[in-house]
């Protein structure tokens, strides 16, 4: 008697079409978490630019309307991973701050491609933070 060693091809076939599946259902779940998990480079930015909208508030009277005034490179400016962009819009009590998601952030985080920090705290969409 011979003992057979390894896998038959019908035997791998069925490994393939298993680890297909497995992959079918993991890779759209990890697409969302991830792009939840982007979302936190945009809380980021609009939290420290709000954190300069205030020190230059208190230097000059009044709220940058321009984020290069604030040591951006560019306005509107652009988050360090590329995934957002962050613009201003000032009144003359307070400024708004406005993340939009870029390129394949904004699909992949599509339930917030917008989110907004206000000066005085207020955060839009709510479930989004």
């Amino acid at each position: 008697m011979r003992a057979d060693a390894g896998f038959t091809l019908l035997e791998l076939m069925i490994a393939v079409v298993v680890v297909a599946i497995l992959a079918a259902v993991a890779y759209p779940s990890y697409q969302s978490y991830a792009g939840r998990g982007y979302r936190a480079e945009a809380h980021t930015a609009l939290h420290r630019l709000a954190n300069l909208q205030e020190q230059y508030y208190l230097d000059q009277r009044q709220y940058a309307a321009d984020l290069t005034a604030l040591g951006e490179a560019n306005n509107p400016a652009v988050t360090e991973g590329g995934r957002y962009q962050v613009a201003v819009a000032v009144t003359a009590v307070s400024f708004t701050l406005t993340a939009t998601a870029q390129g394949r952030q904004a699909s992949l985080d599509a339930s917030c491609p917008i989110m907004t920090l206000t000066g005085n705290g207020a955060k839009t969409p709510e479930g989004c933070w």
